[in-house]
């Protein structure tokens, strides 16, 4: 668009990108280029040119920016910021927009949104051919529409922010089965001064099946307690805070000697099922078994049977094959068996630590100029993507 063209559409002068006004008419008419296909050769450059002579257009949440906006800003003074609410309207400058009316470069999928407005801001992100960069606060890749970004060409980044709450989860709820502090509880309530003996995490044999972020924040805490921990990691790095380290091929020879069986390894097509009769038979009377990586890890028929034979001697499952848990599951009234819905990485310094993330790859970001090459953290590529996507059950609310 050139100025003279400018005038006389806008009959304001030539187009400011920094006029609100004009910003949106250049936005909707590259928005039904892109959707009607019409790009002859260049065109993209020439339009993505014009773009960038005015500010970077960012979506985040009316949380993130009422909480984090101003260092958000500080990080990229040149932006305009786009709020997604909580019933899914976009704001930008204070006045209400259409996702038809605006073509974000970058959006931050934050927290709030996954357990809120989700359906709308993939909806809205879907609807943006020419988005450029997705951070994600959260660390899964089976979502439908990473691939749809990925085929596009917009990069996606993701999160490693919820290790600590999970790891705190996975010693609590462990410590709870050992100690089975409830006794307490009952005899305070009946007045009744009685010892009550328990079982020690010193000395115990933990197995932690992958060892990404999750699982190493568990092993950590279980060596701290004094427990012996055995890490499962497909490409050992020789750092890993464990006191032994093996590859997936000898998991079934060391499921025998573990008292506690911690489940974190990674989504994706390689672990799907791996729990399976094989695995659960190797387990030893009184084992623990604990999952937090993902429900479809499990043959759930398989781990209910072994249940009913008593080993594992518990099962505590913060994930689940269908989500939410249907209220006919077995799982809800087996005696032996822990259900807490998704809710382990649920802890309060998450938020932080993911705006954190997403500043740190938004200030390479604008350092590079948005260059396709900036090296950003934690980016998720094809080949991290699974052959078949499950629909997160945020995506369902």
């Amino acid at each position: 668009i050139d100025a003279a063209a400018s005038r006389s559409w806008t009959n304001q002068g030539p187009i400011a990108p920094t006029n609100p006004m004009h910003a949106l008419a250049i936005i909707a008419w590259r928005n039904a280029v892109v959707r009607a296909g019409t790009f002859a050769a260049g065109a993209e450059t020439h339009v993505q040119a014009t773009l960038y002579g005015g500010p970077m257009l960012v979506m985040i949440s009316e949380p993130v920016h009422q909480a984090h906006g101003r260092r958000l800003a500080a990080l990229a003074p040149e932006a305009r910021w786009l709020r997604l609410h909580d019933d899914g309207s976009l704001v930008l400058d204070d006045a209400s927009v259409t996702p038809g009316d605006v073509t974000p470069d970058v959006v931050f999928i934050s927290n709030d949104v996954f357990y809120g407005p989700v359906k709308a801001c993939f909806a809205h992100i879907e609807a943006w051919p020419a988005l450029r960069w997705v951070q994600s606060a959260a660390a899964g890749t089976e979502a439908p529409l990473y691939r749809t970004l990925v085929e596009r060409g917009c990069r996606i980044t993701r999160a490693h922010v919820t290790a600590v709450p999970i790891a705190e989860y996975v010693l609590r709820a462990v410590l709870t089965h050992f100690q089975q502090p409830q006794r307490w509880a009952e005899q305070q309530q009946d007045h009744v001064w009685q010892h009550q003996p328990f079982r020690e995490v010193w000395r115990t044999n933990w197995l932690v099946v992958g060892l990404g972020a999750i699982g190493g924040e568990v092993a950590l805490r279980a060596r701290a307690f004094g427990a012996h921990v055995v890490g499962v990691r497909r490409t050992p790095t020789g750092d890993e805070p464990v006191d032994e380290i093996c590859t997936p091929d000898a998991l079934a020879s060391r499921l025998g000697a573990a008292d506690v069986v911690v489940l974190a390894a990674a989504g994706g097509d390689e672990t799907r099922g791996m729990v399976d009769a094989a695995f659960l038979a190797a387990m030893k009377p009184g084992a623990v078994f604990v999952n937090v990586a993902r429900g479809y890890m499990v043959d759930e028929d398989a781990l209910l049977a072994s249940l009913d034979r008593g080993v594992p001697e518990l099962a505590i499952l913060d994930v689940f094959a269908t989500e939410p848990l249907p209220a006919d599951s077995p799982f809800w009234d087996h005696p032996r068996v822990v259900v807490s819905p998704h809710t382990s990485g649920g802890g309060n310094g998450r938020v932080q630590r993911a705006v954190d993330v997403f500043a740190d790859n938004l200030t390479r970001w604008v350092a590079s100029g948005g260059a396709a090459d900036a090296a950003l953290r934690h980016e998720i590529t094809e080949r991290d993507l699974p052959a078949v996507p499950e629909t997160w059950v945020s995506e369902k609310r």
